[in-house]
């Protein structure tokens, strides 16, 4: 055979090769992340059994989490490392965003109710979108997808049981010993900043829809940011650097805590039900949030 006859055999073979690969099917499995984590949400109870990591399992969990929230793509490495511990691993791309997530996330029910974590496949995490109370603070893990979609490099962490399950032991927002607060203070030590999500009755404090606190931080230009932008929006905003906001400023939280003594940001944002629970409502809150955080530190 001619070399020229060799070099269009070759070509041939390129092209062939380049269609075929532009043919293959995309079978990445696309999943509503947002339906995936109101379904965990519903399966918690508060009669469910609890306990949090022993200090060896905690270590174990965090070798295996805090990569996969960072921008590791050694899943499989992963899988070795938190199966034992009773998480499953899931890929796929988010069906509203088409982005490729990671998540891990425990059983409900079981007493290692650790939690679900999400994050963009491969991507460095920006921020920390904190959901402590499914199934309790109503709705809540759907703002923290919702807002998760909003804001590309999040990494999201969502309690594994009812914040009353274990007579209590499971409110993560208050024990420092649960996994879900090793994973936060963990990312906090990165230096990034946490928006963790809580919900309040109408009752608690009448004719307010938000409240905005730093915790126990000082309060940033991103907490003005945030109350401004919701507020732009027609709800009203309690801003517990100003004023009193009923007992919501989440002055106890362990999260704000261990943030405090490290520096970094942490904005506890505490919505009524009706906010929560209305789509349009619930929207308007999270585009609010996303424009805020976007906006800068």
């Amino acid at each position: 055979m001619s070399a020229r006859n060799l070099l269009v055999t070759a070509l041939g073979l390129v092209c062939v090769a380049v269609l075929a690969v532009i043919n293959i099917p995309d079978r990445t499995p696309k999943i509503d992340l947002v339906e995936r984590a109101s379904q965990f949400a519903a399966a918690l109870r508060s009669d469910a059994s609890y306990r949090p990591p022993t200090v060896r399992e905690g270590e174990s969990a965090l070798a295996g989490l805090i990569p996969l929230l960072t921008g590791g793509k050694d899943t499989q490495s992963e899988v070795k490392t938190l199966t034992p511990l009773g998480f499953a691993l899931t890929t796929g791309k988010d069906s509203a965003t088409g982005r490729q997530f990671v998540m891990a996330a425990t059983e409900p029910g079981d007493e290692r109710g650790w939690g679900m974590y999400i994050a963009d496949y491969g991507a460095q995490a920006r921020q920390v979108i904190e959901v402590p109370h499914p199934n309790f603070d109503l709705d809540t893990e759907q703002v923290g997808v919702q807002l998760y979609r909003a804001l590309p490099g999040s990494a999201v962490l969502i309690a594994g049981a009812h914040r009353r399950a274990a007579n209590g032991l499971a409110d993560v927002a208050h024990n420092a010993n649960s996994l879900f607060n090793l994973v936060a203070t963990a990312l906090a030590r990165k230096g990034l900043p946490q928006i963790q999500l809580h919900g309040f009755d109408s009752s608690s404090l009448p004719g307010t829809g938000v409240v905005v606190s730093g915790g126990s931080t000082p309060h940033t230009r991103l907490h003005e940011r945030i109350a401004d932008r919701i507020e732009a929006d027609g709800t009203v905003v309690c801003r517990a650097w100003q004023a009193s906001c009923g007992h919501l400023e989440g002055t106890t939280n362990v999260q704000g805590q261990a943030a405090d003594s490290m520096g970094t940001v942490f904005a506890h944002i505490e919505s009524d039900g009706s906010v929560r629970e209305d789509p349009q409502q619930r929207d308007q809150l999270v585009k609010a949030l996303a424009e805020a955080i976007s906006a800068g530190p």
